[in-house]
């Protein structure tokens, strides 16, 4: 790929461009800027030379990859239930496919799954890859990790997507390592170029503050996985046809066996699926705070979320966290009581249909997002509101 060029005739050696650099990538020898090693190509230096000495250099342009086609999504399912990132990524699968002129696909393990991968046609894809075998009715790294790069190997797809959920993030790296291709974690956002044809994987990076696009233009397949309710799910049709492929099982000598599954104990959260989210950040100073929240969610018919903040005081349990670190959520309504805004949190709401921002600081960034926003102490807003719907 390329990186950053240094125009010796430009350059005077002052040196400016190695203190803006953020990661220390450039050095002075011979008053002449020399990029280093650990360049990470942002761009920062660029920026600051007002003598114009420093420039990208154009990228190679990729290698066509030789037989590769499809976008491929991996229905994951636990007890026999497709999980619901599954029908949000054959959505953007759809979209994918129809920008390279090829077809969607579903690679479906489990046992008993017939109907499901009926369900997956209707959803969205052309052609269903099923591994119906008892065992693999229970997720196993070893088992569905062999499966997966072996029929990769094989049927050579062009895109592959998987949720960012527990199982998602410990097949996809395994899976990416067996068949030698890159993976792009926690995607939010994914496009095909029109000029290159590579799929553009947009995810935050450096702990949430900025969002990186990544390329993956020598290897396939180009893989990602993605955060559930990123994307909408997409819209059934029974009458879509579509083919179901049914596969072998491999033969993998396991060095584990699953002796049994527990079911966690865990608070009643249910942000996943609730329409309306009220939500509490530092702005409410202690864990008081969260009882009228409580209160007003009550009155709504909707769930209470939190900021990585509030959870980190201790004001509220994990559960509840909405954002990078906790969970995405995708609600009617999204009600935002002293947050600030930060990207992080940003990251978990922002796809919210309505989203009300209620805050004492007119420039708190989470107006930047907000759909109405009101400029007052929560304390005051929160009764008066809860006064009203009573």
């Amino acid at each position: 790929m390329g990186g950053i060029k240094v125009d010796l005739d430009l350059c005077t050696g002052c040196s400016v461009c190695a203190d803006h650099c953020p990661f220390g990538a450039i050095e002075v020898k011979d008053d002449k800027a020399v990029i280093t090693d650990i360049c990470t190509i942002c761009g920062a230096c660029i920026d600051s030379c007002s003598f114009g000495a420093l420039s990208r250099e154009a990228e190679e342009a990729a290698s066509p990859v030789p037989d590769s086609s499809g976008v491929w999504v991996f229905a994951e399912q636990i007890g026999g239930a497709i999980a619901p990132v599954v029908y949000e990524l054959l959505g953007e699968a759809r979209k994918l496919a129809e920008s390279t002129g090829s077809e969607v696909g579903a690679v479906l393990f489990g046992s008993s799954m017939q109907d499901a991968a009926n369900d997956l046609i209707a959803y969205g894809a052309d052609r269903v890859y099923l591994l119906d075998d008892a065992i693999f009715a229970d997720y196993h790294d070893e088992l569905y990790a062999a499966a997966l790069a072996d029929l990769i190997q094989e049927e050579k797809p062009e895109i592959m997507l998987l949720g960012a959920t527990t199982i998602g993030r410990s097949l996809a790296p395994r899976v990416a390592a067996r068949v030698g291709t890159g993976l792009t974690a926690d995607c939010t956002g994914l496009a095909v170029n029109p000029e290159t044809g590579l799929l553009e994987q947009t995810r935050p990076a450096f702990g949430g503050n900025i969002m990186a696009t990544i390329i993956c233009p020598r290897h396939r397949p180009q893989m990602a996985t993605v955060r559930p309710k990123v994307f909408q799910a997409a819209p059934k049709d029974p009458a879509r046809k579509g083919e179901i492929v049914n596969l072998k099982s491999p033969e993998v000598a396991l060095r584990s066996r699953l002796l049994e599954r527990v079911r966690e104990q865990a608070e009643n959260v249910n942000l996943d699926e609730a329409d309306i989210i009220v939500a509490g950040g530092r702005g409410l100073a202690d864990e008081k705070g969260f009882k009228l929240l409580s209160e007003l969610a009550e009155a709504l018919g909707g769930a209470v979320g939190a900021s990585r903040a509030a959870v980190d005081a201790g004001w509220i349990s994990y559960p509840h966290q909405v954002g990078q670190t906790g969970k995405t959520v995708s609600p009617k309504l999204y009600i935002a009581c002293g947050i600030s805004g930060a990207i992080q949190h940003l990251a978990g709401m922002q796809s919210a249909e309505t989203i009300v921002a209620i805050n004492k600081n007119p420039d708190a960034p989470i107006f930047q997002v907000a759909h109405y926003g009101i400029v007052g102490d929560v304390f005051e807003v929160i009764p008066a509101l809860i006064r009203e719907l009573k």
